[in-house]
């Protein structure tokens, strides 16, 4: 349901960042418009919020609030989190939890106050962790700038409602908000089991994701200030390869705890990573899904676009079985636009349909004398499939001579480092800007330039050249940087003169994938935006027509596995309110989300409680003259020892977040 226009709020009192607000006595219409807050006026539809507190302090919009009881419901989330590991936070909360009911129910006096103003001190100042650190910051600041309040008299213990939400940056940075903090304290547990169990609420392809998530987590990571970042990423790997050491299947239809009837069946078409993804939550949900498929396996750009020695094939199997082991079916070899259509589908008694077909084409480069017939020039795509039949089916495929690959992203690392490993005698990648705009995983631009890849910035072609039907080279101009654009990105322009013939056996053009439209009619009536992906809502990914939902690359455009894996378990939700409520549901947490993102409520660190530095353990690895040589995985696993010495460079960069708001928060699963 969708909330009431987004208009600015007006602060009655509080305190956030050290700012005063006091506005006290004044009539709405006449306090001024908080300029920093979006959409703060309603939680929900029709559903005002009264005050919110987190850790830079709190803010109250309604005066008739009692300021006690907003903080109460804080700081009892704040005792539930606590890990129990530093005495300030494990002790210090409850009591700062009671003292505040005693205030509630009358029998607080001032040695109680003198008792919280201590307590919230210590905690602040020397618990180990953010929940300790930041938990008591809104209670201090409410007891230095308005105690006024605090002491009001009141005849019992009022009931707000509300919510309190538990985050972290690493949760908030991650497209599908997994709890790292806590698979990564399991680990310190020695419970890697747990800790793969908090990754499975998210998503079935923890091994894949281990192996090939871009770390958006560890981008936020802030041990960044400090050191270096927690190895997320490493971490994840690490409890998904113990799956094999676990006694019996992980996944198997007993983990179905309401099998809904056999009527209600959901189609998936494109067997990807956000179409798995979607197949898995609809299974956990009861419904009957079958995984439509082009191709004759699953993984869809995971499998082809993503080489082995990243991403072992094997290990996307056995993720990607996991729709058969909860009960699904895939029909491979069934192409939408070819076999099928969506009005096939609902025809066949499908309730609804996820579309996940991907961006497989790919991007032309847009210069004179570009011919994808011609030999010799190839799609980043195009590549990448041919490596892979070449890998896993033994399909004939060697390069030699001189290679050039177009294009600054992970497609062009991957279509790079796979050339030279086919024979190519050199590699070149082609950029227009400079290292610092390239998209690609900075790991995996590091890699390539070991492995002996020829980089060549600021450059960008300008013609290809062919002889006879075959690519001999392309000419190539110079770049020189520019002004920013309205973006904020640094423009570039070529330099005139500059312009020079390379000779090259081979192009591969990665600059970019799209949508293959051909898969959609008319008929099916799904519109496409402007950008050539298919048209959906944000909030629940519907299309244009009633009951398709879409996700993945083909709704977003070209983006990560990890970004697809969340589309697919938004769209799960979103199919499971269309089917069985009729409408989208309210999601508590979601909302705590956007609230957060959108007004940057999080706060950065200045840690200034002393941390002493822990730099990342080193990754065993193969040396780049080995690995050139073949498709062998490149990383190797860590020892428990290792993940045990990674989990507690972990700073537990937890924080609690409360909103009260006039009415009950409708209640949608989270």
């Amino acid at each position: 349901m969708g909330l009431p226009e987004d208009r600015m709020a007006h602060v009655s009192y509080g305190v956030w960042d050290d700012k005063i607000h006091d506005n006290r006595g004044k009539l709405p219409i006449d306090i001024p418009e908080d300029p920093d807050l979006h959409d703060f006026v309603y939680f929900s539809h029709g559903n005002p919020i009264r005050a919110f507190v987190g850790d830079r302090g709190f803010l109250v919009f309604d005066e008739e609030l009692d300021l006690v009881s907003a903080l109460h419901r804080h700081l009892v989330r704040a005792a539930e989190e606590s890990c129990g590991k530093c005495t300030p936070c494990r002790v210090g909360a409850p009591l700062l939890r009671d003292a505040l009911d005693d205030v509630l129910h009358g029998r607080a006096t001032d040695a109680t106050w003198e008792r919280v103003d201590e307590i919230a001190a210590q905690m602040t100042g020397t618990s180990l962790c953010r929940i300790g650190q930041t938990s008591a910051v809104a209670l201090m600041a409410a007891r230095a700038h308005f105690a006024d309040e605090l002491a009001r008299p009141r005849d019992g213990a009022p009931k707000h409602n509300g919510m309190s939400y538990v985050t972290a940056p690493c949760i908030e940075a991650c497209p599908s908000k997994v709890a790292v903090p806590r698979y990564i304290d399991y680990i310190k547990d020695g419970r890697p089991d747990l800790s793969l169990g908090v990754i499975l609420r998210k998503y079935p392809m923890a091994a894949t994701c281990g192996r090939v998530c871009v770390r958006f987590c560890e981008m936020a990571c802030r041990r960044n200030v400090i050191d270096q970042p927690v190895g997320i990423k490493t971490l994840k790997r690490y409890v998904a390869d113990q799956q094999a050491h676990l006694h019996g299947p992980i996944f198997s239809p007993d983990l179905i705890t309401e099998k809904l009837p056999d009527h209600l069946r959901v189609a998936v078409v494109g067997a990807g990573p956000a179409g798995v993804s979607c197949a898995y939550h609809l299974l956990l949900r009861g419904y009957h899904v079958d995984v439509f498929e082009a191709a004759e396996e699953a993984g869809g750009m995971a499998r082809s676009g993503i080489p082995s020695y990243r991403l072992p094939k094997d290990v996307l199997t056995a993720e990607t079985d996991t729709v058969r082991q909860l009960g699904g079916r895939f029909l491979f070899g069934k192409a939408l636009g070819r076999d099928f259509s969506v009005d096939d589908l609902f025809r066949d008694g499908y309730k609804a349909v996820f579309l996940g077909l991907g961006c497989a084409q790919g991007t032309l480069l847009g210069v004179p004398g570009e011919d994808p017939s011609l030999a010799g020039y190839r799609s980043g795509i195009g590549f990448l499939l041919d490596v892979h039949h070449r890998v896993e089916h033994g399909a004939p495929l060697a390069l030699s001579g001189e290679v050039a690959v177009v294009g600054g992203g992970n497609v062009a690392m991957d279509c790079v480092r796979s050339a030279l490993r086919l024979g190519a005698d050199k590699v070149h990648l082609i950029y227009r800007r400079t290292q610092a705009d390239m998209p690609a995983d900075h790991e995996e631009i590091e890699a390539a330039e070991r492995e002996g890849v020829i980089f060549h910035y600021l450059t960008n072609p300008a013609r290809i050249v062919s002889e006879n039907g075959r690519v001999v080279g392309m000419d190539l101009v110079e770049m020189r940087q520019t002004v920013p654009d309205k973006k904020g990105r640094i423009g570039v322009e070529p330099i005139p003169g500059s312009e020079r013939f390379f000779p090259f056996d081979m192009v591969i053009a990665a600059i970019g994938q799209q949508v293959d439209k051909a898969s959609l009619g008319e008929g099916d009536g799904v519109d496409f935006d402007k950008w050539g992906c298919i048209a959906h809502s944000d909030q629940t990914l519907v299309t244009s027509r009633a009951g398709v939902f879409a996700g993945g690359d083909c709704a977003s455009g070209a983006s990560t596995l990890i970004h697809a894996m969340a589309m697919g378990l938004k769209a799960a939700r979103a199919i499971n309110d269309y089917i069985r409520h009729g409408h989208p549901r309210f999601f508590g947490r979601s909302r705590m989300r956007k609230l957060l993102n959108d007004n940057k409520m999080m706060a950065g660190e200045c840690f200034e409680t002393p941390v002493a530095h822990m730099y990342r353990i080193d990754i065993p690895a193969l040396a780049p003259e080995e690995r050139r040589a073949n498709f062998d995985e490149v990383e190797k696993p860590i020892s428990a020892e290792d993940a045990y010495h990674e989990a507690n460079r972990c700073l537990r960069c937890y924080r609690v977040y409360s909103v009260v708001t006039e009415h009950a928060i409708p209640s949608g699963e989270n």
